[in-house]
């Protein structure tokens, strides 16, 4: 019978409610990671002088103290579940006529993107493969990403890895 009293008592007490005492000490800040990823198509000619200026889009916010990365669609695998994509990060060089080279670069403000072809070889002699149709993943990564995660950032897929750990509804943008 002691048992049963003992429990009755037990549960009465735990289940009481007394006034709210003070509030703790404060603790420290979380981490914060909101970075973006989106996806733009180029096409390079003389017309533009071969580079393409990419705003960010307007629900991405983008601050002079953001890291900003920039990766080529290099080539798509088959795979039985769908195309695998093969991202490089820029710049990438491509050696053409005989070792002449031509490189896909870029440039950044907090508002946008700078995409340009580069190299010693002459731009208007590329063949369509390397002026039209180019993808480009650009991602904005906040200022203090490597110091906290220590992540290579020239390594896409531990971009993306991180970017997906800290935010569930992380989401990769198209703008094609």
């Amino acid at each position: 019978m002691k048992k049963y009293l003992l429990m009755i008592l037990s549960v009465a007490f735990l289940s009481c409610e007394g006034p709210v005492g003070p509030p703790g000490p404060p603790g420290f800040d979380g981490v914060n990671i909101l970075g973006n990823v989106f996806d733009v198509v180029v096409d390079f000619s003389p017309a533009n002088a071969y580079s393409s200026l990419i705003p960010f889009p307007n629900n991405i916010e983008v601050f002079e103290s953001d890291v900003v990365m920039v990766y080529l669609l290099e080539q798509q695998l088959n795979d039985p579940t769908g195309p695998i994509d093969v991202w490089t990060p820029l710049p990438q060089t491509f050696f053409v006529d005989g070792g002449l080279q031509m490189v896909y670069n870029f440039n950044y403000t907090f508002l946008d993107v700078n995409l340009f072809l580069d190299g010693n070889v002459n731009l208007d002699t590329l063949g369509s493969a390397f002026t039209n149709n180019q993808v480009f993943r650009i991602a904005v990564l906040p200022a203090d990403f490597s110091e906290v995660f220590n992540v290579d950032i020239n390594n896409y897929n531990d971009v993306i890895n991180v970017l997906q750990s800290q935010n569930p509804d992380f989401e990769i943008q198209s703008l094609r």
